[in-house]
C-alpha cells in the first residue's frame, strides 16, 4: 500500500491508483449484483431504458461514493504512515478511517439522492423524499437488497488491501496474525475489520431511521 499511496505522489497518480483500486472493489461485487437475482442480467441484456437508469445510477452515484471515500481514506493512511519506519497503532488506522466510511457513505449518498431529485427527477423530484428514504435504503444494503449494497460491499472490499497492510505493520495484532501461515492471519483480521465497518455503517443509518420516526 505504500508504493501505491504516498503523501509525496503526485496528485493525479493517487488519484488514478486509487480509481483502480475503487473499480476493482466495485466491479466484482456489481458482477454478483447483476448476476444472483434471477432475470435481472438477462433485463439489462436487452439494453434500453432499465440498462441505462442501470450506468447512470452507478456513474452517478456509485462510483464517485466508492472512489472519494477510498481516496480520502488511502490519504490519511498516506499520512500516518509518511515517516520512514514509522510504527503505528492499528487503531490510529481505525479511527482515522473510520469516521470518513461510515460518515462519508451516508452523508455522500444523501447529497447525491438530494442532487438526483433535481438534475434527473428521481424520488418524483422531491428533495424531502430524497433525503427521506436514504437511511432506509441504506439498512437495506446492509442485507445486498439495492445496489447500494454493492456501494457498501465495494468500498470495505477496495480497502481490504490497506487493512491488511496496517495488521501486518501494527504493533500489536502484527504480532499475533504472525501466528498464522503466510499472510492468512493478515487477511482474517482484515475481515474482521471489514465486518464491524458494515455494522458501523448499518447501525449508523438504522439510528437514522429511528431519530427520523421518534
Amino acid at each position: 500500500m505504500r508504493k501505491h499511496f504516498a503523501i509525496n505522489m503526485p496528485a493525479l497518480r493517487f488519484a488514478r491508483n486509487a480509481l483502480v483500486f475503487s473499480l476493482l472493489g466495485l466491479i466484482p461485487v456489481l458482477l454478483a449484483y447483476v448476476i444472483l437475482p434471477p432475470g435481472f442480467g438477462t433485463l439489462l441484456l436487452g439494453g434500453g431504458p432499465p440498462l441505462s437508469r442501470f450506468l447512470r445510477q452507478v456513474v452517478t452515484n456509485g462510483l464517485p461514493v466508492v472512489f472519494l471515500l477510498n481516496y480520502v481514506s488511502f490519504f490519511l493512511f498516506a499520512w500516518i504512515v509518511a515517516t520512514p519506519g514509522r510504527s503505528y497503532k492499528l487503531s490510529s488506522i481505525v479511527l482515522a478511517d473510520l469516521p470518513v466510511r461510515v460518515l462519508g457513505f451516508v452523508g455522500l449518498h444523501a447529497l447525491i439522492y438530494f442532487l438526483s431529485a433535481d438534475w434527473f427527477g428521481s424520488f418524483g423530484g422531491s428533495r424531502a423524499t430524497a433525503l427521506r428514504v436514504v437511511a432506509p435504503t441504506l439498512v437495506r444494503s446492509f442485507l445486498f437488497e439495492n445496489i447500494s449494497g454493492v456501494y457498501l460491499y465495494a468500498t470495505l472490499v477496495s480497502a481490504l488491501p490497506l487493512y491488511v497492510t496496517a495488521v501486518e505493520n501494527s504493533e500489536g495484532l502484527g504480532q499475533l496474525a504472525k501466528a498464522f501461515p503466510g499472510r492468512s492471519g493478515s487477511v482474517l483480521f482484515a475481515f474482521v475489520i471489514f465486518a464491524f465497518y458494515v455494522t458501523a455503517m448499518t447501525a449508523f443509518a438504522a439510528l437514522l431511521v429511528w431519530w427520523g420516526k421518534a
